[in-house]
């Protein structure tokens, strides 16, 4: 008798001496499966879980084509998030980079703004309001303005105040005297009154100083206190009152 292997269909000839009466169980000399042969060549796989996928049933092997599929798309589906994760990454990494430069060169030039007020002042000379409203006093005329002092007397029943100081030249340069500014300001640091003075004196060599001296009849009486800096060229020759 000639049979064949369920498993992997090596066909192996069984003399009919050899065959009992009935059922016969047989081992496969190739695989090693076992199964039973009956006469009716109906077989009885004895490890079912190693029978050829010919013999499996029609819909076990489509349903294993739409795993397949599946798995196919759930490979793309990874590889496309993948793709969009490494995307995001890359541009937010680029945001940091671009904020970072943004940030550092604001920072350097906020610090060029406080330590070099002189420099951009002679560039730009509008923001100088700047300085002043957060309290800075920009030099950029190289002169210092020091030993300034009040005097105040009555002349003819008039009130006088007198102001005298020295100005300095502290570089090393030849430096040219511009007007000054004169401001008196009441206890809320209003100004209530200003004007402003010639020096008419000769340029100042290297480390030279000269003195000036002003004179203000009546000043108002709610002024306590003045400030004096060098005049800008549209304050050159006026006097307020407020």
């Amino acid at each position: 008798m000639i049979v064949t292997c369920p498993s992997c269909a090596t066909r192996t000839n069984f003399p009919n001496a050899l065959r009992a009466p009935g059922n016969v169980k047989i081992t496969c000399r190739s695989c090693g499966h076992k199964w039973i042969e009956i006469e009716d060549d109906d077989i009885i796989d004895l490890d079912p879980y190693r029978r050829p996928l010919d013999n499996l049933p029609r819909q076990v092997v489509q349903d294993a084509d739409e795993v397949d599929s599946d798995v196919e798309r759930l490979v793309e589906a990874a590889r496309e998030a993948d793709q969009s994760f490494a995307e995001r990454r890359r541009v937010r990494q680029l945001a940091i980079r671009n904020w970072g430069g943004f940030a550092a060169v604001l920072t350097a030039c906020l610090a060029g703004f406080t330590l070099f007020p002189e420099f951009f002042v002679r560039t730009a000379p509008s923001v100088v309001k700047a300085y002043e409203a957060v309290g800075i006093d920009v030099n950029i005329y190289g002169l210092e303005i020091k030993r300034v002092k009040q005097q105040h007397a009555v002349v003819n029943g008039v009130r006088v105040l007198t102001i005298k100081g020295d100005i300095v030249n502290i570089t090393d340069d030849v430096k040219r005297i511009p007007w000054l500014r004169f401001g008196l300001r009441d206890g809320k640091a209003v100004e209530v009154y200003s004007w402003t003075l010639d020096t008419d004196t000769r340029p100042l060599k290297p480390g030279e100083s000269t003195s000036f001296m002003t004179r203000v009849a009546a000043p108002p009486e709610s002024a306590s206190d003045v400030q004096i800096r060098f005049a800008r060229e549209t304050e050159i020759g006026q006097q307020t009152q407020s």
